[in-house]
């Protein structure tokens, strides 16, 4: 199954595991790698010096291409993009608009440049920009999502641009694949789907608490950071969209002081960040003071298994998950499943054809 994205990447499987913040380490971005897709390490919760050790822990476990996520907003973005430049990763991934000069520097050492969008006008200007392809996500993602979901998405930016689109939010099996390269896609991007596999890190009882929610099981809040966040509908969460404005300042100030202790920022390192912050997302300060209540939020629950004191980001598919498949099988079924969707429907309109004919 050949694609723009394949050929571009050097992956077998036009399938991309999304850079989850606490999820996406070296031991499922090598996982998906070593099964013919493409994952993405997210460098948003980890130092320099961790994202360098995890690049390198990658490259240990496997030959084939893997690709960062990047904050295009982060004050050592620069340096990040050095630090790829050097390892030679293959793939840089932006949740935001990175700068035309970022982008241009990546290109000039052939590293495929896939920023993340949520609108048509964002995949406009990074295209103009020089980006190689951009994935959407749709709102029925996980995490930091949209209200625009991906039927309407995809079809809305597959217009406005010239370049590779891939298909992100609400995508877990080969019904999804088949359907978005229908569409014009070049690929897929799953989250919630990864996370749930048995090469994940995420501990099981926390994987098998995902798989006890239904459809209705999400919700999107602005609580957790000011921005809208699709987690899990768990008690911590229905507190917090209902925690008073004071309470909900002194939990805000606690957790930035643990950001700032685990990331080893100074003051004027973290104000400065949220001065970019501000900028690139068009953030009030209230939001900005509240992003450093995210990655605390998510390592809570997603990596010390505390739900009473975290949250645990989730697309609405996981409804419609039932189990933890290895990486390997996950890709292998949902391509296989993919291409019999697209060879049936192949078949039946050509069987339609020849009815008509005769």
């Amino acid at each position: 199954m050949r694609t723009p994205l394949t050929e571009l990447t050097g992956v077998e499987h036009p399938i991309v595991q999304t850079g989850m913040g606490w999820v996406a380490g070296p031991r499922l971005v090598s996982a998906t790698a070593n099964a013919g897709a493409l994952g993405l390490l997210a460098s948003a919760t980890m130092s320099i010096q961790e994202l360098e050790a995890a690049i390198l822990e990658v490259r240990g476990r496997t030959d084939r291409p893997f690709g960062v996520n990047l904050r295009a907003d982060a004050g050592d973005a620069g340096e990040r993009v050095e630090l790829l430049i050097r390892h030679e990763v293959k793939v840089a991934s932006f949740a935001l608009a990175p700068k035309p000069e970022l982008i241009a520097r990546l290109k000039e050492h052939g590293i495929v440049v896939m920023p993340s969008v949520g609108a048509a006008r964002h995949a406009e200007k990074v295209a103009a920009w020089g980006a190689d392809l951009v994935m959407v996500q749709g709102g029925e993602g996980g995490g930091h999502t949209g209200s625009v979901p991906t039927t309407l998405l995809l079809p809305s930016v597959l217009d406005a641009v010239d370049i590779p689109v891939l298909a992100g939010g609400g995508f877990f099996d080969g019904r999804g694949l088949a359907a978005a390269l229908s569409y014009g896609a070049a690929g897929i991007g799953m989250g919630t789907r990864f996370l749930l596999t048995s090469d994940s890190a995420v501990p099981d009882a926390i994987k098998h608490r995902y798989l006890t929610f239904g459809l209705d099981g999400t919700v999107v809040t602005t609580k957790a950071d000011g921005m809208p966040h699709r987690l899990l509908r768990t008690d911590f969460v229905e507190g917090l969209e209902h925690t008073g404005r004071l309470r909900q300042v002194g939990a805000t100030a606690r957790r930035t002081l643990a950001f700032k202790r685990m990331s080893g920022m100074s003051w004027p390192a973290l104000l400065a960040d949220g001065r970019r912050m501000r900028k690139a997302s068009d953030r009030g300060w209230a939001q900005v003071l509240q992003a450093a209540n995210t990655p605390m939020l998510l390592k809570a629950g997603l990596v010390d298994g505390d739900t009473e004191a975290g949250m645990l980001a989730s697309g609405q598919v996981v409804g419609l998950l039932d189990d933890l498949p290895s990486c390997e099988e996950l890709i292998d079924r949902v391509v296989r499943d993919a291409v019999e969707r697209l060879t049936g429907a192949r078949r039946a309109l050509l069987t339609g054809q020849d009815s008509k004919l005769s």
